[in-house]
């Protein structure tokens, strides 16, 4: 029992501490995430869409802080019982986002009418996201999701029952905690492709080390959360006031954006298999009967004359995977709807500033871009807005800043996973990223042509 808990300790704590790092790496990306829960044909939870960004910082914080709680021993009781709570909801959210039904609808009252709208299901919960794509290729399947939650939860189980026998580490203890706490960190790191964590777990460690050499191990429990959410807050803050320290997203720095939407066949590579699901209804009895599409067409069932098909049931399975585009949504068109794609993409230089939304934008950094701008183009290269926002919206800030480049659109959630910053830059070459600003790491016009 010794070992499993001491194991249990580990386990738990360390893969805490770097998932809590790898969303605090990017939390606009989590907080993206926590909003398309919010929407009102997901969770029906609007008013909480303001507050996405401190929920999703929050959460960070609570998972790195509880991570390093469960390592040290300290504040156990208060520990367990956040951290059962927290897998717990996770694993109900992952849930709800395996079970959503995509062809569901849901019924509101707009002006006294009744109108029918479409159920939208978040694809992944977030919890990994763009790391498990960098890692192993894609994101975790919200029922694998659903099954690391209930894995988590078995290792969390016995830390939970025997919390009474955890006390604060002695020195004894922590030579042996320390590291294993690495080891363990440098695995999850190794998983994820990223390294930062176990800088920070030394970090995070040695503050509890020194806590406890000037205080009584009881005395130094508050001083050590306090210096871990000190820590993981800078980062956190960091990471949002300029841009995520590794970048997972298919348009990271040395990624081909051409090179990411081709497809499986262009590539030479076996696609994804998939088929359907029909739902046959007995006209007499309203028995459903559910089959694939083979089993359909082997029996025949067209044939049967009992049998009705109820196509709004109808849907689509994987059935085996295969390479699918980490790009599929890069699509740029001007006002006139011409499709500007290739002509970015095959452009020997270019920069496109991208702010995802006029309305939100920070516009302190638009006197800086029009300089950056005019210099481009006096260096021969493409400079070109790309923005969700309506060209009502865009020639109103056209006019106001006096800016000397074309706006084109493009969709919101591309545009935010291009670049965590609105507005913000980035530098391509023949469709290959070379550069990426935040509005507040803006080059200089010099910087800019020696590009």
């Amino acid at each position: 029992m010794k070992y499993l808990l001491g194991f249990s300790r580990l386990f738990v704590g360390s893969l805490f501490i770097v998932s809590g790092l790898i969303k605090a790496n990017d939390p606009l990306g989590f907080s993206y995430k926590l909003e398309e829960y919010f929407a009102e044909s997901a969770l029906n939870l609007p008013f909480l869409e303001p507050w996405a960004l401190t929920l999703a910082v929050a959460a960070c914080l609570a998972e790195i802080i509880l991570g390093f709680a469960i390592l040290f021993g300290a504040k156990i009781r208060l520990a367990t019982w956040s951290l059962l709570i927290l897998t717990l909801f996770f694993g109900w959210l992952t849930a709800y986002t395996a079970t959503c039904d995509p062809s569901g609808t849901y019924t509101i009252v707009e002006n006294g009418v009744e109108v029918v709208k479409s159920v939208t299901c978040v694809t992944d919960c977030g919890c990994f996201g763009d790391a498990m794509k960098g890692s192993i290729g894609r994101s975790l399947t919200p029922w694998e999701s659903f099954s690391k939650d209930m894995i988590l939860l078995v290792f969390l189980l016995p830390i939970f029952f025997l919390q009474g026998k955890i006390k604060p580490n002695t020195f004894s203890q922590d030579k042996f905690y320390f590291p294993l706490t690495l080891l363990f960190v440098t695995f999850f790191s190794w998983v994820f492709g990223w390294y930062f964590p176990i800088l920070f777990a030394i970090v995070g460690y040695g503050g509890f080390l020194a806590a406890r050499q000037l205080l009584t191990v009881e005395r130094a429990e508050w001083p050590t959360a306090i210096w871990v959410f000190v820590i993981a807050m800078a980062f956190s803050f960091w990471c949002i006031s300029h841009l995520p320290i590794k970048d997972y997203r298919p348009y990271a720095v040395g990624k081909s954006i051409s090179e990411g939407m081709k497809s499986a066949e262009e590539l030479g590579l076996e696609g994804p298999k998939f088929g359907y699901i029909y739902t046959l209804v007995n006209v007499e009895t309203g028995e459903e009967k559910q089959m694939t599409d083979k089993e359909y067409i082997d029996g025949k069932w067209w044939e049967n004359k009992a049998y009705e098909m109820n196509s709004d049931k109808t849907s689509q399975v994987k059935l085996k995977d295969g390479y699918e585009p980490p790009i599929h949504d890069f699509f740029i068109m001007d006002e006139e709807g011409n499709d500007k794609t290739p002509e970015l993409l095959n452009a020997p230089k270019a920069f496109m500033l991208i702010a995802y939304d006029i309305s939100k934008m920070s516009e302190t950094p638009l006197e800086k871009i029009a300089e950056l701008a005019t210099a481009a183009q006096a260096n021969n290269a493409l400079f070109v807005g790309l923005t969700s926002s309506s060209y009502t919206e865009i020639n109103a800030l056209r006019h106001k800043h006096q800016l000397a480049f074309d706006f084109w659109n493009g969709d919101a959630i591309m545009l935010k996973t291009v670049l965590r910053s609105n507005p913000g830059l980035v530098y391509i070459e023949q469709g290959t990223v070379v550069k990426k600003w935040h509005f507040n790491d803006l080059p200089s016009v010099e910087e800019l042509k020696n590009l």
